[in-house]
Parts: structure tokens; C-alpha cells; sequence
């Protein structure tokens, strides 16, 4: 593909209230830590255009409220996403603990669920002390997922970028290879299927 060419993705960051998924994205697209905290109520969404592997994508990055109460909103705006971010804080274990809840969400409402969805975990807040969940019990879940992890700091600026370009190149990887079937699928010609009538 040449840089030229535009490939629009949708990302989506979710994961339990609080652990830091409009301060990671704010940090990814406009290079700011705000201190001050306000709950996001239904989804912001951020676009942030990138170059990767020869192609220019446009990420439209949809960030949610991790309140309970807007869950069942939340979850509409998971559809026709390309990836997805689960976020938690490693300062909080129940922020941790409802991870398997947030991607059995995501995954139920993807479709085609038979191609592989692009998800990283990125485990927030390394900038603190007060640690509640140990980096190899996340390792351990991720690994056990077949799913990248990244310890981050959106305060102080770690792997943030690391962790969103991941996804952005599983996602747009994802994108070729369904666009790829598409085509093999529609473009199939069978030579035996086409009889000739001949004249005279």
C-alpha cells in the first residue's frame, strides 16, 4: 500500500472507571497529562493520523465511560471497531479482575468474530508506588490470551506510544487480510464453469 492511499481505523480504549483511558489517549494525540479528573460519560473520540508500514491511517480512537450504568451504551459503540484497548490500573486489582468481563463484551458484539480481533492490555499507572497487581500476573493473563501487554505511564509518557502503534499495525494487518479475502473470494473465475457454444 503507498502512504498516499488512506486507511481509516476504528480503535476503541475501554476498561473499568478511573484507570486512566482519556489521560492515556489525551497523552497518544495531543502529548498532555491533565491532572484534573472528570468522567467520561458515553465516548469521546479522538482522530490521530499516522504512517505505518507504507500507509497513511487515519485512527478515529473512541474513548469510553467505564461506569457501570453507561456499560450497556458503551457496548453499542464497539461495532465496525478494527481494535481495541483494555485498560486497567495496576494500582487497582478490581480495575485488573474485570478485564475478562470488558473483552467478553467486546468480542460479543465484533463481527466476523472468526477473523482475529486486534486487542493490546495496557496496564496503567507504573508512575506510582501503591502497586496492587504484579507486572507477571498481567503477563501471565495476557499471555495466556495471546493478547501484547504494556506497562504504561500516561503521566510520565511510557510505552504510550509503543502500545497504541501496536495496535494501530494489528489492526490495519487485520484490515488487509479481510480486504484481501474479499477480493480473492469475489474475483474467483472457474473456466470449466463457462461453457463456449461455438457457431456453425
Amino acid at each position: 500500500m503507498n502512504p498516499r492511499k488512506k486507511v481509516d481505523l476504528k480503535l476503541i480504549i475501554i476498561g473499568a472507571l478511573g484507570v486512566g483511558k482519556t489521560s492515556l489517549l489525551h497523552q497518544y494525540v495531543h502529548k498532555t497529562f491533565y491532572e484534573d479528573y472528570q468522567t467520561t460519560l458515553g465516548a469521546s473520540i479522538l482522530s490521530k493520523i499516522i504512517i505505518l508500514d507504507n500507509t497513511t491511517l487515519k485512527l478515529q480512537i473512541w474513548d469510553t465511560g467505564g461506569q457501570e450504568r453507561f456499560r450497556s451504551m458503551v457496548s453499542t459503540f464497539y461495532k465496525g471497531s478494527d481494535g481495541c484497548i483494555l485498560a486497567f490500573d495496576v494500582t487497582d486489582l478490581e480495575s485488573f479482575e474485570a478485564l475478562d468481563t470488558w473483552r467478553g463484551d467486546v468480542l460479543a458484539k465484533i463481527i466476523p468474530v472468526e477473523q482475529s480481533y486486534p486487542m493490546v492490555v495496557l496496564g496503567n499507572k507504573i508512575d506510582l508506588d501503591d502497586r496492587q497487581v504484579p507486572q507477571e500476573v498481567a503477563q501471565d493473563w495476557c499471555r495466556e490470551k495471546n493478547i501484547p501487554y504494556f506497562e504504561v505511564s500516561a503521566k510520565n509518557d511510557i510505552n504510550v506510544v509503543q502500545a497504541f502503534e501496536m495496535l494501530a499495525s494489528r489492526a490495519l494487518s487485520r484490515y488487509r487480510d479481510i480486504l484481501e479475502n474479499y477480493l480473492t473470494d469475489s474475483i474467483k473465475l472457474s473456466p470449466e464453469d463457462q461453457s463456449r457454444s461455438r457457431c456453425c
